[in-house]
C-alpha cells in the first residue's frame, strides 16, 4: 500500500533540524577555492603572509634553496655524522655508478660524472635529509630499453650518448615543470601495487641482463623480456666462460652474504655498503695479478681522468630523433620521481619530519637540467644508496656533498685503478641490489588483503618481464586508472539499519543485528554522484526499491512507505545527479512513495538550491541525519489516516 492511501495531517511535519543552505559563493570565487585546493593543499604562500618585503625576499630565497634555512644552523656535531655517511655512500656510488651507466649502454665513466654534479645540486634544493642521490637500476634499464629500441650503442655510440643527454634534459624539465605547475599528484596515479610489480619486473629483467656478464658473453640481445633473453643465452652455451662464471657466482655469494649479515645485525651496516667496493678492488687485484683478461674476463678498461666536461652542444633538439628523446625523458623522469619521492618521503616518517614533494621534484628537475649539461644521465634517490646514507647515520644533505667531493677526488686521481675492474663483478653488484626489489613479501600482502591490487601488481611484473619495460607500466597504469573508473562509475550502494538500543543506523551486511525499520527503506550512496554513475545509480536505487517491495509482500509487512538516501558520502553532485534525483522523486510519487533525503553535504546542498529541486521536494524532507529523517518518517506514518476510497481515487489507484 502506497502513500496515496493516506490522508497526511495539516500540520506540516519538519525533521528536528533545518539542513543549511551555504551562502551562494561568486562562480570564479568558487573555482579559485577548488583550484587552490588543488595545486596548493600545503598552502605554501602562508609563511609570507603579514612580512615585510626583505624579509619575504628570505624566505623566498630559503623556500627554492633549502640549504640556506638549515645551513646556519649546521654544528660540528652534524659534520662528523655527515662525513661517516658521506665517505661511505661514496663506497657504494662509485661501483653502482660505473655498473648502472654498463646497464644503459653508456661510457663507464658517466656512472662517476652522474654522481658528482647532481648530489650537488640537490643538497641545495632538495628537501630531503636522507636522500642519497645517484643513478638507479630501472633508470637505466629503460634507458638502455628505450633509446636502443632505435639506436644501437655498440653501432653509434656518439649518437646514442647525444640521444642519452636529450633525454636526461627532457626529463629534468618535465620534472621541474611539475613540481612549478603544482602537479605532483599526477605521480599519485602510480598505485604502490603498480611501483610493486613493476619494480620486481625491473629487477628481474635487470637480473636476466647481467646473465651476459656473468657468462662473459660478447653478444647479446637488445631486447629484455624473458623469451628473448633466455633465447640469447642458451643459443650460445659454446660461448660460456667458466673462468667469468666462476668469478662472478663467488661475488655474488660474498654479496648477498654481505647484505645478509647487516640485515641480522644492523649495526654492521657498514660491512654491505663497503662489499660493492671490495668487490671491486679484489676483483682488479685478480685479475691483474692472474692476467685473468686474456682468459676469457672482460675488463672495464681505460677510464679517463678529470671532471666533468660540458654536455650542452651535444644535445640534439632538431633531429629525427626528438620524439624519441622527449618520450624516453617523460617516461623516465615519472619513474625517477615516483622512486625518488617515495623513499625520501619513506625516511622522512621516520625521522618525523616533512619533505615537500613539490620541492623534491624542482630539485629533481634542475639536477637532471644539471646534469644533462656536464655529461650525466638521469639521476634520483635511489633507495640502496639511501638506506645506506640513513643507516650511516647522516644528519643533513651534506652527507651528498661529501659523497661528491669523494667521487672528484676519484674522477682526478684514482680512474686508473678501475682499468682492471672486471665487467662480471659489476654484474654481481647489480645482481645483489636488484634482488631487494624483489619484494615478494609486499605480492602476498596485497593477495591477501585486496585481490584486485594484486592483480594489478601480477599485470605490471608479467608485462615488464615477458613484454618490456614500457608495455608493463602501461599495463599496470592502465589497470589503475580502470579500477579508479570503475569506483566512479559503479559506487557502492548498501541498506542501512537501526543497531538496537541506539539512534545510530549501519549497513546491514556487515552489522547483521541491525534492524530494518518498517516502511522505511534507508539507502546509502558511497561517492559523489556524477554523470558517469547516475545511470547506475538510478537501477539500482530501483533494484533496491522492487526487492523490499516484493521482500515486505511476502512476510505481510508494513508497506514501503518511504526511500530515505543517507547522502553523507556524497561529496558533490552534478546536473546529471540532479536529473537522476528529480526523475527518482517521480518514479517513487508514481508508486506512491515518498523521497526523503539525509545529511547532503554543502555543496550538493547549494546546487539542489539552484537547480530549485529543494523547493520541489520540499524543505521538510531533507533532513540532518538519518535517525532524524525516520524520526520524521516514523511521525508521518503514525500520524496518517486511511482515505476514503472514492471513483476519482480507484480510477487513480488503477492509473497507478
Amino acid at each position: 500500500m502506497g502513500n496515496a492511501d493516506y490522508a497526511y495531517p495539516s500540520t506540516n511535519m519538519r525533521c528536528a533540524h533545518q539542513v543549511a543552505i551555504p551562502p551562494p559563493q561568486p562562480f570564479f570565487e568558487s573555482l579559485k577555492s577548488s583550484l587552490k585546493e588543488t595545486f596548493f593543499p600545503d598552502d605554501p604562500l602562508r609563511q609570507f603572509k603579514n612580512q615585510p618585503k626583505s624579509k619575504r625576499f628570505i624566505l623566498a630565497l630559503q623556500y627554492i634553496f633549502p640549504i640556506l634555512e638549515w645551513g646556519p644552523r649546521y654544528s660540528f656535531e652534524f659534520l662528523k655524522a655527515d662525513l661517516v655517511a658521506g665517505i661511505t655512500i661514496a663506497c657504494l656510488a662509485i661501483p653502482q655508478g660505473i655498473s648502472y651507466a654498463k646497464l644503459a649502454n653508456l661510457p663507464p665513466i658517466l656512472g662517476l660524472y652522474s654522481s658528482f654534479v647532481p648530489p650537488l645540486v640537490y643538497a641545495m634544493m632538495g628537501s630531503s635529509r636522507d636522500l642519497a642521490v645517484g643513478t638507479v637500476a630501472v633508470a637505466s634499464l629503460l634507458t638502455a630499453s628505450m633509446l636502443g629500441g632505435e639506436v644501437n650503442a655498440n653501432e653509434n655510440p656518439k649518437l646514442y650518448l647525444h640521444l642519452a643527454f636529450t633525454a636526461t634534459f627532457f626529463a629534468g624539465i618535465f620534472q621541474a615543470s611539475l613540481g612549478i605547475l603544482r602537479l605532483g599528484f599526477l605521480v599519485d596515479f602510480l598505485s604502490h601495487a603498480t611501483i610493486v610489480g613493476f619494480m620486481a619486473g625491473a629487477a628481474t629483467v635487470v637480473c636476466l641482463q647481467q646473465l651476459k656478464g656473468i657468462l662473459g658473453l660478447v653478444n647479446f640481445t637488445h631486447k629484455t623480456d624473458l623469451v628473448s633473453v633466455m633465447t640469447s643465452v642458451f643459443q650460445q652455451t659454446h660461448k660460456w666462460r667458466w673462468e667469468s662464471v666462476v668469478l662472478g657466482c663467488c661475488f655474488l655469494f660474498y654479496l648477498i652474504l654481505t647484505k645478509h649479515l647487516s640485515k641480522k645485525r644492523p649495526k654492521l651496516f657498514w660491512i654491505s655498503a663497503m662489499a660493492p667496493l671490495t668487490s671491486v678492488i679484489l676483483g682488479s687485484l685478480l685479475v691483474y695479478l692472474t692476467h685473468a683478461e686474456k682468459h676469457g674476463v672482460q675488463v672495464i678498461g681505460h677510464l679517463k681522468k678529470g671532471l666533468n666536461p660540458p654536455s650542452f652542444e651535444y644535445l640534439v633538439f632538431g633531429s629525427e630523433y626528438l620524439s624519441l628523446t622527449l618520450k624516453t625523458g617523460i617516461v623516465t623522469g615519472i619513474i625517477a620521481l615516483a622512486e625518488g619521492i617515495a623513499v625520501g618521503r619513506s625516511f622522512a616518517m621516520f625521522k618525523n619530519y616533512h619533505i615537500d614533494g613539490n620541492k623534491e621534484m624542482i630539485a629533481f628537475g634542475m639536477m637532471n637540467l644539471a646534469g644533462s649539461c656536464t655529461s650525466c644521465y638521469l639521476t634520483t634517490g635511489p633507495f640502496s644508496r639511501s638506506a645506506v646514507n640513513f643507516n650511516a647515520g647522516c644528519k643533513t644533505a651534506v652527507s651528498n656533498i661529501v659523497m661528491a667531493m669523494a667521487v672528484m677526488i676519484t674522477l682526478l686521481l684514482l680512474t686508473p685503478l678501475f682499468h682492471y675492474t672486471p665487467i662480471v663483478v659489476l654484474s654481481s653488484i647489480i645482481i645483489a641490489a636488484m634482488l631487494g626489489l624483489i619484494d615478494y613479501e609486499a605480492a602476498i600482502h596485497l593477495f591477501h588483503v585486496d585481490k584486485f591490487d594484486f592483480i594489478i601488481c601480477m599485470s605490471a611484473y608479467i608485462g615488464v618481464v615477458f613484454g618490456s619495460v614500457e608495455i608493463g607500466l602501461v599495463i599496470a597504469v592502465a589497470i589503475s586508472l580502470l579500477r579508479v573508473l570503475l569506483f566512479i562509475a559503479r559506487p557502492r550502494t548498501f541498506v542501512l539499519g537501526n543497531l538496537p538500543d541506539s539512534m545510530i543506523y549501519r549497513g546491514v551486511e556487515q552489522y547483521p543485528v541491525a534492524n530494518n525499520v518498517p516502511g522505511v527503506l534507508i539507502l546509502a550512496i558511497g561517492s559523489p554522484i556524477y554523470f558517469a554513475n547516475s545511470s547506475y545509480l538510478r537501477e539500482r536505487i530501483s533494484r533496491w526499491v522492487d526487492e523490499e517491495e516484493d521482500k515486505l509482500k511476502s512476510s505481510e509487512e508494513t508497506s514501503l512507505q518511504y526511500v530515505i538516501l543517507d547522502m553523507s558520502s556524497v561529496g558533490n553532485i552534478d546536473t546529471s545527479g540532479i536529473s537522476l534525483l528529480e526523475e527518482l522523486k517521480k518514479k517513487l510519487e508514481r508508486r506512491g512513495l515518498k523521497l526523503v533525503l539525509a545529511n547532503p553535504d554543502a555543496e550538493v546542498m547549494k546546487k539542489l538550491n539552484k537547480s530549485k529541486f529543494i523547493e520541489l521536494l520540499g524543505h521538510e524532507w531533507i533532513c540532518l541525519t538519518v535517525g532524524e529523517a525516520v524520526g520524521a518518517c516514523n511521525f508521518m506514518l503514525h500520524s496518517c489516516k486511511p482515505k476514503p476510497k472514492t471513483d476519482e481515487n480507484e480510477t487513480w489507484d488503477n492509473n497507478v
